[in-house]
């Protein structure tokens, strides 16, 4: 039996840890691997699979729905099993990890090396270890069931996700988009804002549930609308042909725009700074906490001195806590 050397805790996390439920535990099928990426990925090549990286968290709502929503359904653990071997990494831990170039490093390190920001964040590998799709955060399970199809294409799919769900689900119905009088006007000429807020891109699309939600909870809580303030917001139909100038002064249309910056999922929010270079994006699905830590974490400028958005969560609970705010923090809220 592999014995597995003690998780480091960062302080911050502690102080979730001690008024919050533990998490589910991971599913017995996943991979029980000591880490050596390269061999992993020859190893499930040779069974004809694929590796599947799974980024994660003690105290993370999201993660816990995808154990206990996802892969509690026997079409998605059956699917999952028989294309991916999925080996799970705790972005705060100290396991030794070796990478598919033969670097040693903690899961932490790695998962800074990788960019994870969000928990769960999905790496699937192709049989060279290539990244044919990466998932940052939560799908629903028809959406992950729909990526689990995507993700397993033999040659590895060079369409987008985007695409490939809109051929399984056909067009959206019609519906109104969320456009606000206080959202920048259209045609869009992102090149041509005045002043220097950073901007909010909310990439949606008709008939998109999440959209609603979004607009309906996640941007209307007060902290969120004081946020707001602090940005430029444009709407952009991904699916429009609608012409847009882009911060960098090209005419596009609204959905050549949206499947350059890889837009895959509805609604996407990317911050851009006052440059009209991106700073951060979420482009999975997000409950109102994290929607308002998103808009912190860019207006306030955070993510120039702490680039992983996990610590800053950490971060700004521990704040709140020192402020007197008392309870667990409500994260799926």
């Amino acid at each position: 039996m592999k014995i597995r050397r003690a998780l480091a805790v960062p302080h911050l996390l502690l102080l979730c840890l001690m008024s919050a439920p533990l998490m589910a535990a991971m599913p017995t099928w996943f991979k029980d691997s000591f880490l050596y990426l390269g061999e992993e990925v020859a190893n499930a090549a040779a069974e004809g699979k694929r590796v599947a990286l799974y980024f994660h968290q003690e105290e993370c709502p999201y993660c816990q729905r995808m154990l206990e929503v996802n892969f509690s359904q026997r079409d998605i653990v059956a699917k999952t099993q028989a294309q991916f071997n999925v080996i799970a990494i705790n972005i705060w831990g100290d396991l030794e990890v070796t990478d598919l170039a033969g670097k040693v490093s903690s899961e932490k390190d790695f998962a800074r090396d990788q960019k994870v920001q969000f928990t769960p964040t999905i790496l699937f590998l192709d049989e060279q270890g290539a990244v044919t799709f990466r998932l940052n955060g939560y799908y629903p399970p028809e959406r992950f069931s729909a990526l689990l199809d995507y993700s397993a294409q033999r040659p590895a799919p060079t369409g987008s996700f985007k695409d490939f769900l809109a051929a399984r689900t056909g067009p959206p119905a019609s519906a109104e988009l969320h456009q606000d009088p206080s959202y920048l006007p259209h045609p869009l000429k992102l090149n041509q804002r005045p002043g220097a807020k950073p901007l909010l891109l909310l990439f949606e699309q008709a008939s998109c549930q999440t959209c609603d939600e979004l607009h309906r909870e996640g941007l209307t809580r007060d902290e969120a609308q004081e946020l707001l303030k602090q940005f430029d917001v444009a709407l952009v139909d991904i699916g429009s042909a609608e012409p847009l100038v882009t911060p960098d002064g090209r005419e596009l249309a609204a959905r050549d725009w949206s499947r350059e910056l890889g837009i895959n999922y509805t609604p996407t929010l990317l911050f851009l700074d006052a440059g009209g270079q991106e700073v951060f994006r979420t482009d999975a699905y997000v409950r109102p906490y994290h929607i308002a830590t998103s808009l912190a974490y860019v207006a306030t400028g955070a993510y120039q001195r702490q680039p992983e958005f996990q610590r800053f969560i950490l971060e700004r609970i521990a704040a709140r806590r020192e402020s007197g705010e008392t309870g667990p923090p409500k994260l799926w809220d």
